[in-house]
């Protein structure tokens, strides 16, 4: 039989000493190394899981809203006249209160079946409380009615509701309830006092 052939392991070779140059390399390589234990890689957290990155949400931008200003109101005085057709419309035409019907209204043989008192009141609110009163008036079937508005100086305020109300009767509003007016007499205030005659419905 043949013996089968010896292995021999080979002597284990000593270490090497490092020469002065490689030295001097380790060295300038371990000034610029840092501990895995003082540094942790980017990403981790406590429990070494990997950590998404956060995500930035995008900055609302400030809703611009439109700034609303209510337009001024209308004087009585400045309100266009509606053009509308027919009869008793808004541009019906006045018919005068003759003078034998004046002095009729005068003497008490005509009634005057309500009245009005704006001379204390500023324009606005005169305007509104003449409009609702001669509604009033035609809705009631009252034929004539008298308006106070006073006299009043050149420029005061009760001067100017006297000087505004045959504008007003010109708009929209007032031109289907007023058929007619006039100057009162002066047994019903005279110049300070308007006769006014309802439209009929």
């Amino acid at each position: 039989m043949k013996r089968p052939p010896s292995t021999q392991i080979a002597p284990r070779r000593g270490r090497r000493s490092l020469s002065e140059e490689e030295r001097t390399l380790w060295a300038a390589i371990a000034k610029t190394a840092t501990p895995l234990g003082k540094r942790r890689p980017a990403g981790f957290d406590e429990d070494n899981s990997i950590s998404a990155p956060p995500v930035e949400k995008p900055k609302a931008t400030p809703e611009k809203r439109p700034v609303f200003e209510p337009p001024p109101p209308l004087r009585p005085s400045l309100m266009p006249s509606y053009q509308a057709p027919g009869p008793g419309g808004a541009n019906a035409l006045f018919h005068p209160i003759e003078r034998p019907v004046r002095r009729k209204l005068a003497k008490g043989r005509l009634p005057i079946e309500a009245r009005i008192d704006l001379h204390d009141r500023t324009q606005v609110v005169a305007h509104y409380a003449l409009l609702g009163f001669l509604r009033q008036a035609q809705a009631q079937g009252l034929r004539m009615v008298l308006v106070i508005t006073g006299r009043g100086a050149a420029f005061g305020s009760r001067g100017v509701i006297r000087r505004t109300l045959p504008h007003w009767f010109e708009t929209h509003e007032f031109r289907p309830l007023v058929s007619g007016f006039e100057p009162a007499e002066r047994e019903h205030g005279g110049e300070g006092a308007f006769y006014v005659r309802i439209r009929r419905r």
